[in-house]
């Protein structure tokens, strides 16, 4: 009998001892889940700012690219107020055909590129896209404050301004 006893002292220790190893693998195991949620946040984490990086790469890149092609567009918008001017004076319908064409072409250079032409006539005067440099007297039809004429074509590439249209503005 005391071999019996002996027997079933030792299942329990067993059992005690694996309960207690049981008990050691199931704390093991929820600092493993901690640990494993605190690698994934930060590698959350970690993505979302390197997508944000990415991001403000681009806008910076964007930015950049637009700033170049800003400035040399606004070398070259001599080029199309002359073209304006030669069309305006008394020329040959062949010669003023001829100009035309060019303006045309250099319009179209300037839409492909994303460029707009502000052209403010008519419109009450706003100082976020023309630049006064003139003031008219009041004519029949015309309300103060608006635009009377352009004396030099305004441009934008998107939504900045890469030239102000210079207007005359009714008193």
């Amino acid at each position: 009998m005391e071999e019996k006893k002996k027997k079933t002292v030792s299942s329990e220790e067993k059992l005690a001892a694996l309960t207690e190893e049981n008990q050691a693998i199931i704390k093991e195991n929820e600092e493993l889940k901690k640990q494993a949620d605190d690698y994934k946040d930060k590698w959350m984490r970690n993505v979302a700012e390197f997508d944000n990086y990415k991001k403000r790469n681009a806008k910076i890149w964007q930015d950049a690219f637009n700033e170049g092609i800003a400035s040399v567009i606004l070398k070259i918008l001599v080029v199309g107020d002359t073209l304006d001017r030669a069309m305006s004076i008394g020329l040959d319908e062949k010669t003023l055909a001829g100009i035309a064409g060019i303006k045309r072409k250099f319009d179209e250079t300037l839409a492909s590129l994303d460029i707009e032409e502000i052209n403010p006539v008519g419109e009450p005067f706003d100082p976020n896209v023309a630049e006064a440099v003139m003031q008219v007297e009041k004519e029949d039809g015309l309300t103060s404050d608006t635009v009377k004429q352009v004396f030099e074509k305004g441009y934008k590439l998107k939504d900045k301004i890469i030239r102000y249209a210079k207007v005359s503005v009714v008193k």
